[in-house]
């Protein structure tokens, strides 16, 4: 499973995968550090691939979680290889597969209770992690699939309102969720895409990420705050 995506990193070229740097840049394209996202996310999954073979972990890696792991492993890797290609579209048509089942792994997931430290950590972690960050590559691979290149081309009115909607839905569907580790991911994004965005290019973008991205960590905020009072 994990040697799908070393596999593919290793056949192409290493800044797309680990830095997300690519020969289109968009509006929606966030700054290549935030792509070291990939080997927290893939090192955690590891950890659960190892912890399944224990009693406790074969319970949800094996009776919960099942084939949707392998899938959701060679859909990643082969949206990695098409966009390291610049097969946007297909790279566009592979993440969505991607979102689609680890969505159903995260959903199914967050109806059982953790049992301890090494379910959060090697269980519900991992995958809330993936879910956020997807989340936001789902939109950027639309971008790159069927948006205008920031270098070359400005952002009209059409552009603008298509990313204040999306903006919004990536800081929205955590929230809804519930889920602070996935919050942390989309705020971790969308401070990103503020620092890739500079004024220079498009005043409008970088300062409508910016706002977004403060939202996001108040509402982070707020949820620790009550974590910590309800614990008291």
């Amino acid at each position: 499973m994990m040697g799908w995506n070393v596999y593919t990193a290793s056949r192409s070229s290493w800044d797309v995968y680990y830095t997300g740097l690519g020969d289109k840049q968009t509006y929606f394209t966030p700054a290549p550090w935030s792509f070291v996202i990939w080997p927290v996310i893939h090192f955690l999954i590891l950890g659960g691939c190892i912890y399944q073979f224990s009693h406790q972990g074969s319970s949800i890696f094996v009776d919960q979680v099942g084939w949707k792991l392998p899938l959701l492993q060679i859909s990643n890797a082969i949206y990695v290889r098409s966009r390291s290609n610049h097969r946007y579209r297909y790279a566009f048509i592979w993440i969505l597969v991607t979102y689609m089942v680890v969505n159903q792994i995260y959903r199914k997931l967050s109806k059982i209770p953790p049992r301890g430290i090494r379910d959060q950590l090697f269980c519900h972690l991992p995958f809330s992690l993936y879910h956020g960050w997807v989340l936001g590559l789902v939109f950027l691979a639309g971008f790159e699939a069927f948006g205008v290149d920031a270098i070359t081309t400005p952002a009209h009115s059409g552009t603008k309102i298509v990313l204040i909607q999306l903006f919004e839905w990536v800081y929205a569907s955590p929230m809804a969720e519930g889920d602070l580790c996935a919050c942390l991911v989309v705020s971790w994004f969308l401070f990103a895409i503020t620092v890739e965005q500079s004024a220079v290019r498009s005043t409008f973008v970088h300062w409508s990420a910016h706002g977004f991205t403060i939202f996001s960590l108040c509402w982070i905020t707020k949820c620790m705050i009550g974590s910590e009072l309800r614990g008291m």
